[in-house]
């Protein structure tokens, strides 16, 4: 019996946004620039370059507005974060046709992080998805905690169900599932997934894992047993919740571009020149760079 496998994944890089927004060390503009040009470079199409967020509770995305203006290019989806309207309206006034909205499944996790229950957050953000799609821009709902919350536990697979549905029927184009503090097991994923791609068949499905208990790769198998072909990486392995405590980085696009591509599924990405862009991004961080791919390619023995 073989395995049901896609042909092709694509892979929607997060690290240049969700890998260095808790970097403690400011990253300089210029490096930025040179770390996203070099993912595109590496055979990325799909990617979050930054996000219009307050500079107070996030430092490191203090200069987006340059980066939006410097990166955009037409072979490439290139996606902002935005919190609230005050961050769309920032990326009205770019080229930017691409937005990414976010809300917890969790309240607890969603109060601690943007001051508002889930309810409120949608209440808030329908009009503003409604404004989004009327003028053209493809929106991508990446829900938190679709899992586990830092702070309530388990989460119901019905209220990841439900949250995704009222995204769906306010007409995103996608939905990034997830697992933020890395505490899915492989039955979960499949699970989860399984239930999401049989819901909602008409809209772009990702899957999205942290590597904090050393799983990512083992629900990313998972997910693509659920008919999953699109996955969210970090080049890296870089990134991190400031609002989830303990939860680890990104899985590194290199260790899921490897094992795929090893499977005989296409990505479209050269692994020697991803990890490039790693060592430009690399000299500038606080931690060190773990993924496996990486660390076999310096210390092969």
């Amino acid at each position: 019996m073989s395995l049901q496998l896609p042909k092709k994944v694509t892979i929607i890089e997060v690290g240049p946004r969700d890998g260095l927004q808790n970097e403690k060390n400011f990253i300089s503009t210029a490096v930025k620039k040179e770390f996203i040009f070099a993912l595109k470079k590496a055979g990325i199409k799909e990617l979050e370059l930054t996000s219009f967020v307050s500079p107070k509770w996030v430092p490191q995305m203090i200069d987006a507005a340059e980066i939006v203006s410097d990166c955009l290019d037409e072979q490439t989806r290139n996606i902002v974060l935005t919190p609230n309207q005050k961050g769309i309206e920032r990326v009205s006034m770019t080229d930017c046709k691409a937005v990414a909205v976010f809300v917890g499944v969790s309240n607890t996790f969603n109060k601690h992080n943007i001051n508002k229950t889930t309810t409120e957050s949608m209440k808030e953000l329908l009009p503003i998805i409604s404004g989004l799609k009327s003028k053209g821009y493809f929106v991508r709902a990446c829900i938190s905690t679709a899992f586990y919350c830092p702070y309530e536990g388990k989460i119901l697979e019905e209220d990841t169900l439900a949250l995704c549905r009222e995204f769906v029927d306010a007409e995103v184009d996608e939905l990034s599932v997830a697992d933020t503090i890395g505490m899915a097991v492989p039955s979960e994923a499949f699970s989860l997934f399984s239930k999401l791609k049989q819901a909602f068949p008409g809209v772009l499905l990702t899957a999205h894992f942290h590597d904090t208990r050393k799983l990512a790769l083992t629900n990313v198998f998972a997910a693509l047993q659920a008919g999953v072909d699109r996955f969210d990486s970090s080049a890296g392995g870089l990134g991190g919740c400031p609002f989830a405590p303990g939860a680890a980085g990104n899985v590194a696009t290199e260790d899921v571009v490897y094992m795929l591509e090893r499977m005989g599924i296409d990505t479209g990405i050269d692994l020697e020149k991803l990890i490039e862009a790693v060592e430009i991004v690399k000299p500038h961080l606080s931690r060190s760079i773990e993924s496996t791919y990486y660390q076999l390619q310096h210390h092969p023995n």
